[in-house]
Formats: structure tokens, sequence, C-alpha cells
């Protein structure tokens, strides 16, 4: 087994932590989710409370050992679950926390949106791209 890199590693903690503090906010303070949360989502309330505790639960896998690769599954469909809500906010221009915000925000916002479903696979040790050595036969 080749012991985790330090890149790796620091993936993994951070993104745990923005997981953890996201989570931690959808639990006490989810009026802003609620508000970007698209109609057809049923039970609205409920969704968010749950994304919450998903977003917990996958902080807590990806730095434990045992559930690192599930976490990072996980994690990675996860961001492809909420990226309608992220479509959502920014299309209808919902204001957070009182704020709108501006396609200055939006726009990177969306586009990150594959680089975290990359960054929860490469914490949670699913994939090596790019940085695997390529093997020459």
């Amino acid at each position: 087994m080749n012991p985790e890199s330090t890149a790796r590693a620091a993936f993994r903690w951070l993104l745990a932590a923005l997981y953890l503090a996201a989570g931690i906010l959808h639990i006490i303070r989810p009026s802003g989710f609620l508000a970007i949360t698209p109609r057809w989502v049923p039970f609205p309330a409920e969704v968010v409370a749950f994304t919450g505790i998903a977003e917990i639960l996958g902080a807590i896998g990806l730095i434990t050992a045992r559930y690192r690769w599930a976490a990072g599954i996980g994690l990675a469909l996860y961001a492809v679950c909420v990226f309608p809500a992220n479509i959502h906010h920014a299309i209808n221009a919902i204001p957070m926390g009182g704020q709108v915000f501006s396609w200055n925000y939006h726009g990177p916002r969306l586009m990150l949106q594959p680089v975290i479903f990359w960054w929860a696979l490469y914490a949670g040790g699913v994939t090596d791209w790019p940085f695997s050595k390529k093997h020459v036969s």
C-alpha cells in the first residue's frame, strides 16, 4: 500500500472542514438553503436538513480511513445532486442572507462544481487523476 501524499491529505482535510461547516449551516440556518431550493423539490425543509446531515457524515467519512472511499463517492454524487439548486439560485437571483449575488459570484461557482465533484473523488482516494504517474511498458 502506498503512503498517502501530503497533497491528498491536505485536499481531504480542507474538503472535510468545508463540508462540515456547510453541513452545520444547513442545520442551524436553513433559511438561505430553503430559499435556493427549487420548487419541484418535495419536502424542502427535510431535504435541506438531510443534505446538512449528508455533508456532516461525508466530512466525517473523509477523515475516517475505513469510510473514506465511500465518503468520496457520496460527496461527489452530492455535488451533482445540489447543482440544480445552484443553477436555480443563479438564474433567479435569489437573495441569500439578504444579499443578491452577481454573476461574478454565480459564474465561477457554477464552473467550479465539476472541480468539487473531482475534489471529493480525489480526497476520498477514488481517483488519482491527474496526479498518477503514467506507467510505460
